[in-house]
């Protein structure tokens, strides 16, 4: 017998380490960024145990980083972020998965993740500016399109409802703060 968690699976989209973060480039540099993606990545992973992990990616390093962690390895070069994380969700679903989290690696306070595949349908989870989309917890087979980026969260809001998924809006402090303005770094101690 299976338990509801047994179907959920996290899948964490991490850009290659030496090119993440660009926008941080007034504040930091290149190695800093580095180290910041590959410290924010490694806690949004231990976040997601005990859940089985994917890390979707296009970089070999991160590849091994991935797999050295215990991770499934998702590639996906050339498919851009809103590929990638479709190719990693269809990828889970054919291994059995119903639902997947989908976390994305700068989430420098994220607590654990299980609870958000608690509910049907759609849950997402908004950044700190109530815009972009940090978590979204999704049914494999739904069909869902992501689209990343500015409004995403109206958009992944209006997706689910174009698909007839009931949508559940969480906004969760420690799961909005991710890192993408040097602004973001106020406050954090892992740089």
């Amino acid at each position: 017998m299976t338990s509801q968690t047994d179907r959920v699976a996290v899948l964490v989209p991490v850009k290659a380490f030496d090119r993440a973060k660009v926008r941080l480039a007034p504040a930091l540099e290149p190695r800093e960024r580095a180290h910041l993606a590959r410290v924010m990545a490694e806690h949004v992973l231990a976040a997601a145990a005990p859940l089985p992990i994917a890390v979707v990616c296009d970089d070999d390093e991160v590849a091994d980083w991935a797999r050295a962690r215990g991770a499934r390895v998702v590639l996906a070069p050339g498919a851009g972020l809103n590929g990638a994380v479709e190719t990693g969700v269809a990828v889970l679903g054919e291994l059995g998965h119903e639902r997947v989290i989908v976390a994305h690696g700068d989430l420098p306070l994220a607590g654990p993740l299980a609870w958000l595949s608690r509910s049907v349908g759609v849950t997402l989870v908004p950044d700190h500016r109530d815009d972009g989309t940090n978590v979204a917890c999704i049914p494999t087979h739904a069909g869902f399109r992501f689209s990343y980026g500015p409004r995403s969260l109206a958009r992944h809001e209006a997706e689910a409802r174009r698909l007839g998924l009931p949508v559940r809006i969480v906004r969760d402090p420690l799961l909005a703060r991710d890192v993408d303005e040097p602004a973001d770094l106020f406050g954090l101690e892992i740089v």
